[in-house]
């Protein structure tokens, strides 16, 4: 029997907080966990199904070992996605670590996950902020939704339906939102469904390539012109 993971009445416990707070990060997670159904699954199947994936699932790589050591990240050549992945979680102010927290804090269910979809929930966790770093979006809620969108269209988990639905009704209303706010939502998703199945990808060997030639690599084009919504905005919309 296929793992699923359903439990809607906390997902919607979760989206309602969310909702009020696009910064509780660990509501996102518990809304990944409570209403993700069989996407893991289906993500490990599609791993096994490629020489990479295989790769991929068989060593377990921990990249957050890798993000995390910001002096070696910053050692490599300017261009590169490492620095750009640096760049963005240091303009951010985020790091691979707080990420994890976060994850550890919303992901509270009594049910663990087997292996190896521990492992497929964990890669596609911590590897987050490094598609942030390919497809160019910020780290606003516009930049969030929008490679959520992408991320819905590589995965399709109804689990990231729901938080896209939540990001579309917070920025609709924002003073540079609505239409215009669409239009990006919409083409992340478009991106995503042109671009390489991103789970597969060997991150840890793409760090010191040319962050134009993986973003040629893989499909993405270049990175959008868009004006950021940022949650303090909306804050004090609602204020």
């Amino acid at each position: 029997m296929a793992f699923v993971q359903f439990s809607p009445r906390r997902a919607l416990r979760a989206a309602r907080v969310l909702a009020a707070d696009p910064d509780d990060l660990p509501q996102v997670f518990t809304i990944i966990e409570s209403l993700s159904g069989t996407t893991l699954a289906r993500i490990g199947r599609r791993l096994r199904r490629s020489e990479a994936g295989r790769r991929l699932a068989t060593t377990r790589p921990d990249v957050v070992a890798r993000l995390a050591d910001r002096d070696a990240l910053g050692k490599l050549p300017e261009g590169t996605l490492g620095r750009a992945y640096l760049a963005f979680v240091e303009r951010e102010n985020i790091s691979a670590e707080g990420i994890r927290a976060a994850g550890a804090k919303g992901m509270t269910n009594e049910v663990p996950l087997p292996a190896p979809l521990d492992w497929v929930h964990m890669r596609m966790r911590d590897t987050h902020d490094l598609w942030h770093a390919v497809t160019g979006y910020s780290g606003d809620v516009l930049g969030e939704v929008a490679l959520l969108a992408f991320t819905f269209a590589q995965t399709n988990n109804p689990a990231i339906g729901l938080i896209i639905a939540i990001g579309l009704a917070k920025t609709r209303n924002a003073p540079n939102g609505g239409a215009a706010a669409r239009k990006i939502i919409l083409d992340g998703y478009r991106r995503g469904r042109r671009a390489a199945w991103f789970p597969e990808q060997e991150w840890e060997g793409l760090l010191a390539l040319p962050v134009a030639e993986v973003r040629e690599l893989l499909g993405v084009g270049a990175p959008p012109v868009y004006q950021e919504i940022r949650s303090s905005e909306l804050k004090v919309q609602t204020a």
